[in-house]
């Protein structure tokens, strides 16, 4: 089984946070659609007849397609790929995208998930982020989704800004466990990207920069109020009730394959990654000509073994020895267990048996003690 990835580089405006590939020009839409459409022909081979169990509109802000243009790539998808019958389907969502019109054409032609982009329900942050939405659309587009029948719905919330105070924080929190009961939750600690708006406001001192104590602060009221709410804390920054975690993003955490279609969107067939053009014309030019412009790189062993430390040491299941041992060696092993020892001693993991999962304080240094213990660090 495998999955696909839509990246839909479109955006009404950009916040202020944000470095993914976008552009909030929509000059190219109509062309952008036909390309992608004619890039499904191109590149239907590259996953040689997996069957398809997810599929994901991402971005830039997917929900700014027409029904229709979704309908249409829906459709590609369909003709030329075997689609599982539970497949997952989901659209990326902006609250002031979402339309009760919107909500009934998206279930008509087969999106069963929606992942809204709230990002906080108090609307100095959001005018601060420089969101498209405010905050009575943050409130409605959640009443509007499960009123139509969403009950499968995940929202990205935002913490550790400087204007977000901790009773803010768990006030977001509660609205959205408590008072909308939403399934899934992805909640990221700002971070702040070389070359966006942010990055520039705090070179300019015109805004402050992010406090590493408070977003660690909020990160743990974070895991306390959901694990008494009764979400399962899956990976670093997703949390679901029981039967509700992303299975398309994990399947990216298990090393699944995947097919991404559109300009910066990321292929994996397990054992070559490749990646398209970052450029909405360059893209639409070289998918009009009949090539996929995109550049290739095959995964070394140790390429493999660093790309599975990092991302399962992120997921409840943690990384298990015994697989270091089967693919990679017993040399990779006595290492590996080596290095794990002052991690233990710090309480920064758990040890049950051959596996190895990060504790809550672990959570807040995911990437650093997967740094550490990577064969050969990533360049």
């Amino acid at each position: 089984m495998a999955g696909i990835y839509l990246h839909i580089p479109f955006c009404k405006q950009a916040c202020t946070y944000c470095n993914f590939h976008f552009t909030t020009s929509q000059r190219y839409k109509n062309e952008f659609v036909k390309a992608i459409i004619k890039e499904i022909d191109l590149q239907k081979d590259f996953l040689r007849n997996e069957s398809i169990a997810t599929i994901y509109f991402g971005g830039g802000t997917p929900s700014l397609l027409t029904i229709e243009e979704a309908c249409l790539v829906l459709e590609k998808i369909k003709k030329e790929f075997s689609l599982e019958k539970n497949i997952e389907i989901t659209l990326e969502a902006n609250p002031d995208d979402i339309s009760k019109e919107k909500l009934l054409g998206w279930k008509d032609i087969g999106i069963n998930r929606l992942s809204i982009g709230i990002q906080s329900f108090f609307e100095e942050d959001l005018v601060w982020m420089n969101r498209a939405h405010n905050q009575q659309q943050a409130y409605k587009c959640i009443e509007d989704s499960l009123a139509a029948g969403f009950d499968n719905i995940s929202i990205d919330l935002i913490y550790g800004s400087h204007l977000l105070s901790d009773e803010r924080w768990e006030k977001n929190i509660a609205t959205s466990s408590i008072n909308y009961k939403i399934p899934h939750l992805s909640c990221y600690a700002l971070t702040v990207e070389e070359k966006t708006p942010l990055h520039k406001q705090i070179l300019l001192k015109k805004t402050v920069d992010v406090d590493p104590d408070k977003q660690a602060r909020h990160f743990m009221i974070l895991m306390e109020k959901l694990k008494q709410n009764g979400y399962e804390h899956y990976e670093v920054s997703n949390f679901a009730m029981p039967g509700f975690r992303s299975r398309h993003n994990s399947s990216y955490w298990q090393g699944k394959k995947y097919l991404g279609l559109g300009p910066s969107a990321h292929s994996y067939d397990g054992i070559i990654r490749k990646w398209n053009v970052a450029n909405n014309i360059k893209y639409i030019e070289s998918i009009n000509k009949g090539v996929v412009e995109s550049e290739t790189e095959v995964l070394t062993e140790t390429q493999k073994f660093n790309e599975y430390i990092m991302i399962s040491l992120r997921t409840k299941e943690g990384l298990n020895l015994e697989t270091i041992k089967t693919n990679w060696g017993e040399d990779k092993l006595t290492t590996m267990k080596r290095r794990l020892e002052k991690f233990k001693e710090h309480n920064l993991v758990n040890a049950a048996g051959t596996t190895i999962q990060l504790t809550n304080e672990g959570m807040l240094m995911a990437d650093g003690i997967a740094s550490d213990l990577f064969v050969t660090p990533i360049s």
